[in-house]
């Protein structure tokens, strides 16, 4: 096995549910008109063994405070927190059992609802609520089982809308809706496949039919860990195609802070005690816009000894990276950033500075570093107390935490990894007996698997099995039928979802205008023969841009011509090479389609202009 596959990586998957909320009667749809502003404070409370949970107390540090806007139709008391839960929604309950029995799982007999402590503002509670429905299933990919440890029923969080230094605004509308979490276990050995095993379970949930489609309904998480590293937790990656990036990109790091680690050791480096120093005298000539910017806003430049540090956090190269770990950390407390000796002289900040700064802070060492942070001097200090942490965790390798996904496939810090010390008992919620009957119930009314509908997509239109796996890989297969009830139909949306899609995509366009309504609209007007299938590309893209279907018709010219018209086109387009195809005869159709089909503009399907140039080259050769 490669180096690079030196890892174990287990997958969560939440996956919103298309029922209504999960406590309570409002609709689960999200909405862009959130009104109002109730302001909360939130804090952690102690867990059941009377624990406070580690990453519930480093969000209570940052000491935020929360606004929520609420939704009509989505939003009530019970999602304000001034009302108890209602009844566990049937349906998702169901969709829940339905799932589990999909993977071969334990069901567990009595459902308990737990709070989950969660104070980042997201819950207007300062919990989650969560079930564990089921545990020890599996999931097939390739000739591989992977474990299924749990199956939860849990509710979904707010929305963040904005972020202030002190305050962040909420909005309720996804609040409550019902969600599947799908755990399993660290199975997976390579990037490629995490990724597989996302689509398979991805596939497997759509199957059941009840769950929402679209970006942000389903998310997952990743739990990554190598030899000699920690695991790490990367929450919230939206795009699957993207997790093999993820993936290599923190079995890298953890690679990097080991080296950083065996570097540290070698020299035998002991922990460094936080002793912050006032040196914003050694500043008061630095043209640095980031230092006068800080200084005229009253700040100071605070500075910290990092004995033995030299080289490791910005060096070998830039490979060695632990000085963006050490900014990553002094950023939660509100700072826009650190310096530290392996970057500098640099952003303004020149050698004699530089000189000046290590003779006040008497750095005598080969090895001696500094991290100095500009700001007002609380936030400086608390900032560069949370950088040195962060440092002294690097002796020890690999810290435990929680990193969120950033577009480029790199990851930032967010929290500690939590613990189990974020439980307790949810006494709002009556447990959920499961029956015999309901199982076997569930067990006579199962969907069909992704592997029977791909066959009975080839069976009943048409299509070929390739076409009909990555149509249901992409979950487009539920919209393919329905547009696909006209047969003739079939291999047009067989083309669009694989090629059209894709070359789309390739060019930079978003589809997330691209709605099941829109598409349906779009082959509506071709049913109508309001257009030809050769113009159904462009269409698209206008519509991807926001055109409404009908008025993309318009505004590219592409309205369909009718038969006389066409072959009026034809028939000068003829006699211009009349010579060439009384030379070829018959065998001139396949070169003049080209030229024809270019001035009809797609107008005209394909079939119907052959069969019009065969018409008008036998009128022209008599």
């Amino acid at each position: 096995m490669s180096e690079d596959y030196e890892m174990m990586c287990g997958i969560e998957i939440h996956q919103q549910l298309d029922t209504k909320k999960l406590f309570c009667s409002c609709e689960s749809q999200l909405r862009e008109d959130g009104e109002g502003a109730y302001y909360r404070r939130l804090r952690p409370t102690t867990s059941e063994m009377g624990e406070i949970d580690r990453a519930a107390l480093a969000q209570f540090q940052r000491h935020l405070g929360y606004r929520y806007q609420c939704c009509e139709g989505t939003t009530c008391l019970v999602e304000l927190d001034e009302e108890p839960p209602h009844d566990v929604n049937a349906d998702a309950m169901q969709t829940a059992l339905t799932f589990s029995e999909m993977l071969g799982a334990n069901v567990i007999d009595e459902i308990h609802f737990m709070r989950k402590i969660v104070v980042d503002g997201s819950n207007t509670s300062g919990f989650q609520r969560t079930a564990l429905i089921a545990t020890d299933g599996f999931v097939d990919v390739g000739d591989r089982k992977v474990s299924i440890l749990s199956v939860c029923l849990e509710e979904d969080a707010c929305r963040k809308v904005e972020s202030k230094a002190d305050e962040i605004l909420y909005r309720t509308d996804r609040l409550g809706i019902p969600l599947i979490e799908v755990a399993t276990g660290p199975d997976m050995r390579t990037p490629e496949e995490v990724m597989e095993v996302a689509f398979r379970l991805g596939t497997l949930l759509r199957a059941t039919r009840r769950v929402k489609r679209g970006i942000g309904t389903i998310r997952q998480d990743l739990n990554i860990s190598i030899p000699g590293g920690a695991r790490i937790e990367l929450k919230g990656v939206g795009d699957l195609k993207m997790i093999p990036d993820y993936v290599r990109n923190e079995v890298n790091r953890q690679k990097m802070l080991i080296r950083v680690k065996e570097i540290l050791n070698g020299r035998g480096v002991q922990p460094v005690a936080f002793e912050p120093v006032d040196a914003t005298e050694v500043f008061k000539d630095c043209e640095s816009k980031v230092i006068r910017g800080a200084l005229d806003d009253k700040g100071k430049v605070i500075a910290v000894r990092l004995p033995g540090f030299a080289g490791v956090m910005n060096g070998d190269n830039k490979t060695l990276r632990l000085g963006s770990e050490m900014a990553q950390r002094a950023r939660t407390k509100g700072v826009k950033g650190i310096f530290h000796s392996d970057e500098l002289p640099n952003y303004g900040i020149e050698q004699p500075t530089v000189d000046a700064l290590r003779e006040f802070l008497g750095m005598t060492g080969e090895n001696d570093a500094f991290v100095i942070c500009a700001a007002r001097e609380k936030k400086a200090v608390d900032a560069l107390e949370m950088a040195v942490v962060r440092a002294n965790e690097a002796l020890d390798g690999v810290p435990e935490e929680t990193r969120d996904p950033l577009p480029d496939g790199t990851t930032k810090y967010s929290r500690p990894l939590p613990g189990a010390a974020r439980m307790y008992p949810e006494t709002d919620v009556p447990p959920t007996t499961i029956t015999e009957e309901r199982l076997q119930y569930t067990r006579d009314n199962m969907p069909e698997f992704p592997e029977q509908i791909e066959k009975r997509l080839v069976e009943q239109y048409g299509i070929n099995a390739q076409q009909a796996r990555q149509i249901v890989r992409q979950s487009n297969d539920e919209l393919f039928e329905r547009i696909a009830a006209d047969k003739a139909m079939a291999p047009v949306a067989a083309t669009m979802f694989l090629n059209i899609f894709s070359e789309m995509e390739h060019d930079g366009l978003d589809l997330g205008a691209l709605t099941d309504a829109r598409i349906l609209e779009v082959f509506d007007l071709l049913k109508q023969g309001r257009f030809a299938k050769e113009a159904l590309q462009p269409i698209l893209r206008e519509v991807a841009v926001g055109t409404k279907p009908a008025d993309a018709i318009g505004k590219l010219g592409l309205e369909a011509v009718d038969s006389d018209e066409a072959m009026a086109i034809i028939e000068g387009i003829v006699n211009e090479r009349a010579e060439f195809v009384r030379s070829k005869g018959m065998g001139a159709i396949g070169p003049l389609m080209g030229p024809v089909m270019g001035a009809l503009k797609g107008k005209l399907d394909g079939k119907q202009v052959n069969q019009l140039l065969t018409e008008a080259i036998k009128k022209l050769l008599g």
